[in-house]
């Protein structure tokens, strides 16, 4: 049973529906499937027509016609290198470690400063803290995302990217609770935590693993999941609190996909 009050945005679950299992299949996804797929998550007809309307808007969406005929949407060559760059970055997740850092130095004049609020909020959504106005620092390596999303988004010009490592005056441990939000960023570990462990638990008890119920409980993980990375860069285990929650929800995110990414894709049919 699906609660409301938890429904994610139906236009991420799009997103998440191709990445998960539209972008590997040839030729558009059909309308009347992605109505299909959306409704095993919560959401009806009306509100998919109208996130793909927005999609589309925005570029991420191309509608075109399947072998058959039928009205449907592909992803754009735009939406298709965010994905990858979402894959990278779960994939870095995964691997985080290490004690080098990139350094994001920027300066924008004053005749354009709705691009230092572009600028700032893009280094934020990619997971960079502050060191300093105008000083941002994330692990180095986020570097190469960061170059490409700068240059797609034409920031670059404004920006001067440096690689190295912290050496004081203090502490490494100290200045990472400074420059980051860690416990905002655990409270968002432990909102996922409070929405899907307890499904990995309750799956662990069966041993049938239907695939209409498996896509939708692997689809809501991976839709709430896959903004995590992003929220938490990776921080080396070392400087981070002890407990600290992400450890928890990275094992239950990969026990659901190990579980259920298969046998929802069974359902899926794309």
């Amino acid at each position: 049973m699906i609660n409301v009050s938890d429904q994610p945005a139906p236009r991420s679950l799009i997103v998440t529906l191709y990445g998960a299992y539209g972008r590997f299949v040839p030729g558009p996804v059909p309308v009347a499937e992605l109505i299909r797929l959306l409704a095993a998550v919560g959401v009806d007809a009306p509100a998919v027509r109208s996130s793909v309307s927005r999609l589309k808007r925005r570029g991420l969406l191309l509608p075109a016609r399947t072998a058959r005929g039928a009205a449907g949407y592909a992803l754009s060559p735009e939406a298709r290198g965010l994905l990858d760059d979402s894959d990278r970055r779960l994939r870095a997740f995964a691997a985080a470690g290490g004690g080098e850092w990139v350094l994001a130095v920027f300066s924008v004049p004053e005749s354009e400063r709705q691009k230092r609020h572009i600028l700032r909020s893009r280094l934020s959504g990619l997971g960079f803290g502050t060191t300093a106005p105008g000083v941002w620092i994330a692990p180095a390596r986020l570097y190469e995302e960061t170059r490409r999303t700068l240059e797609r988004l034409g920031l670059d010009g404004y920006v001067d990217l440096f690689r190295g490592e912290h050496l004081g005056f203090t502490p490494t441990v100290e200045a990472v609770a400074r420059w980051w939000d860690l416990a905002g960023i655990a409270a968002e570990h432990e909102a996922f935590l409070d929405r899907h462990a307890h499904v990995l638990d309750a799956w662990r008890r069966r041993e049938d693993t239907p695939p209409e119920e498996a896509y939708r409980d692997y689809l809501l993980a991976l839709d709430s999941w896959r903004h995590l990375p992003y929220t938490d860069p990776g921080l080396p285990a070392g400087l981070l609190p002890e407990g600290w929650p992400g450890t928890r929800s990275a094992e239950v995110f990969h026990g659901l996909h190990a579980r259920l990414r298969d046998a929802g894709a069974v359902f899926a049919g794309l």
